[in-house]
């Protein structure tokens, strides 16, 4: 086994920043950590895997040409080559920057706030307007609603032949038990996964491709369609969006809220500061608890990565686990306290930004990270300003295997 150690000068408990809570020294913060792994900032395991949980190596990987996406169930593509063009999540080289190119209009911040915010400002009101007819929610539910809504409009499945795109879509991540023996179990679960994306397809997804032939929008579909793509091809687009777009979005919105309900400094922190700091403070929130946690890289060459013990080769074909938990508590990049909440962070690695590696880096960097941060701020602005708003339920934690992330749900939240 290559192990690499972390290195010996990583900041421990100095309070050198400008958080304005205080820490316990062997405090956590963390709630989502389900697959945490503690160990060595880069290690090769008997299994052949490569397991990253330094920072700045993670970002090498991230950037770097020689690997490609392996997560996300990336092998069945090799069952479909030759047969559609992959998603943008799986393309790489030329192909793949051209596409994140001409579709990166959709996601500016201009675009999404001229865009969207209205639309985000709309879907916020009514379901903080249902919270208080009804006094007690889910908010994992209802935090699902409008993660869907907002990425549908960008992506462009507005033309739903029925209600409850949300429930189908989850109902697509979710993953109930397999069965009672394991080929059946599999067998079962294609079937399920196979008629769950068909409704998907014929219910949001054709609709809105037969609208958008006949009069093109400003939105991803359109763009795919001016771009030859297939109906079946635009249906696996579609699923990617929902992944990236919808599903982690509702996540990260009940975290955040389970957070500053718990901790009345903090809500009254965000609560008083102006866009530009409750921005941070979110993107302080998700550096913590990444949706994603674990990212997943294949080495299409002999991959050298520079550690500060030298230059390291991960060879050819093998897979790479970038532990996105461990990376972005890593404190020799994010300063002290690392798996705590820190307002006005002192960060400390090149080129780092205030959510870490939440978002990913590189080319295969999430596209929406702007959206998902706008559409949680005008909605827990709303949210957390409630007068007696309070948790009556605490969440549970689960974790989906096909998007690497943990899983919020039956988060009751009601008003006194």
């Amino acid at each position: 086994m290559r192990v690499i150690e972390a290195s010996s000068s990583t900041p421990t408990t100095t309070h050198q920043h400008r958080c304005p809570f205080h820490h316990q020294p062997a405090a956590v913060d963390q709630k989502t950590a389900l697959r945490w792994s503690s160990g060595a900032a880069l290690e090769g395991g008997p299994d052949g895997v490569w397991r990253v949980r330094d920072y700045r190596i993670a970002r090498q990987i991230l950037k770097s040409e020689q690997t490609r996406q392996a997560g996300f169930r990336a092998e069945l593509l090799e069952h479909l080559e030759g047969r559609m063009r992959p998603p943008v999540l799986f393309q790489e080289g030329p192909a793949h920057h051209e596409q994140r190119r001409k579709t990166a209009r959709f996601f500016t911040p201009k675009t999404v706030s001229s865009a969207y915010r209205g639309l985000m400002e709309t879907l916020a009101d009514e379901l903080i307007g249902e919270l208080q007819r009804r006094r007690r929610v889910d908010l994992s539910r209802l935090s699902m609603r409008l993660a869907v809504q907002v990425a549908a409009h960008v992506v462009g499945l507005t033309n739903s032949r029925l209600p409850g795109m949300d429930r189908r879509i989850d109902a697509f991540f979710a993953q109930p038990p397999a069965g009672p023996g394991r080929h059946l179990g599999l067998a079962l679960a294609a079937l399920r996964n196979q008629w769950r994306i068909s409704l998907f397809y014929l219910l949001d997804v054709k609709p809105a491709i037969r609208v958008r032939r006949q009069q093109p929008r400003e939105d991803v579909i359109s763009h795919l369609i001016g771009q030859g793509y297939r109906d079946h091809e635009i249906l696996t687009e579609c699923i990617t969006y929902g992944a990236a777009g919808m599903a982690t979005t509702r996540e990260f919105i009940s975290i955040a809220a389970w957070h500053m309900l718990e901790q009345p400094a903090l809500r009254a922190r965000y609560l008083a500061a102006d866009e530009a700091e409750r921005h941070a403070i979110l993107q302080e929130l998700l550096r913590l608890e990444p949706v994603v946690g674990n990212l997943l890289r294949r080495a299409t060459a002999d991959l050298q990565v520079e550690t500060e013990h030298g230059t390291v080769t991960i060879p050819a074909g093998a897979l790479i686990d970038l532990q996105i938990h461990a990376a972005n508590a890593d404190e020799s990049a994010v300063g002290a306290h690392g798996r705590q909440i820190c307002l006005g962070r002192d960060l400390k690695a090149e080129g780092i930004t205030p959510a870490g590696l939440s978002f990913g880096d590189g080319h295969h960097r999430c596209p929406g990270a702007y959206v998902a941060i706008q559409e949680s701020d005008i909605f827990l602005q709303r949210l957390l300003a409630l007068d007696g708003l309070r948790i009556i339920r605490p969440p549970t934690l689960t974790w989906n295997e096909l998007i690497k992330s943990y899983e919020v749900r039956t988060f009751i939240v009601a008003l006194s």
